[in-house]
């Protein structure tokens, strides 16, 4: 097993955008992927859905239903496949969302709710199913400063909190 540091010494190179990466996440939806895709791309910038294979005759779906697709979320690539009730999301697995602004968490946490549940401490689930965290970019720090007292307020302020306010977060 080769395991690679990157120390800040050279850049790595970017990935081959024409190969699969290494990893990427497969999302199992009943029978409404093509939904999910369209809505999924629409919130987010620089995102495309790529390729989608249908059922045919004989499958477990009506003939002509997205069977499978893969679609691109501003730098992340996903698989997907309608699959069937066998299986549903659940908030243990969820995307991150790292936001760098008020305006950007305030924008994916209505758009990603809507129809579906808003929760504690930027969790949310969308009308699919599907579990989001929508949080700043420097929230890591936050709960992690150096000053032990200054984390633990940060804590104690985002438990209260359902969407998270960046401000509130940063004057603990």
């Amino acid at each position: 097993m080769k395991i690679r540091l990157y120390l800040g010494k050279a850049k790595p190179k970017p990935p081959n955008t024409h190969t699969m990466k290494k990893i990427t996440p497969f999302l199992w939806f009943d029978n409404n992927l093509e939904e999910a895709m369209n809505f999924y791309t629409s919130i987010f910038q620089n995102s495309v859905i790529q390729n989608m294979s249908y059922y045919s005759e004989g499958g477990p779906m009506k003939k002509g239903t997205v069977m499978s697709a893969s679609f691109h979320l501003d730098g992340q690539d996903f698989l997907a496949m309608n699959g069937g009730p066998a299986f549903s999301f659940t908030p243990a697995v969820s995307l991150f969302v790292n936001c760098h602004t008020q305006e950007e968490i305030d924008e994916f946490w209505e758009k990603l709710s809507a129809g579906g549940e808003k929760s504690r401490c930027g969790w949310l689930k969308d009308k699919f199913g599907l579990s989001w965290q929508i949080v700043p970019a420097d929230l890591g720090k936050l709960l992690h400063h150096k000053d032990p007292e200054k984390a633990a307020r940060v804590m104690t302020v985002m438990m209260k909190m359902d969407k998270l306010n960046i401000q509130a977060l940063r004057d603990a």
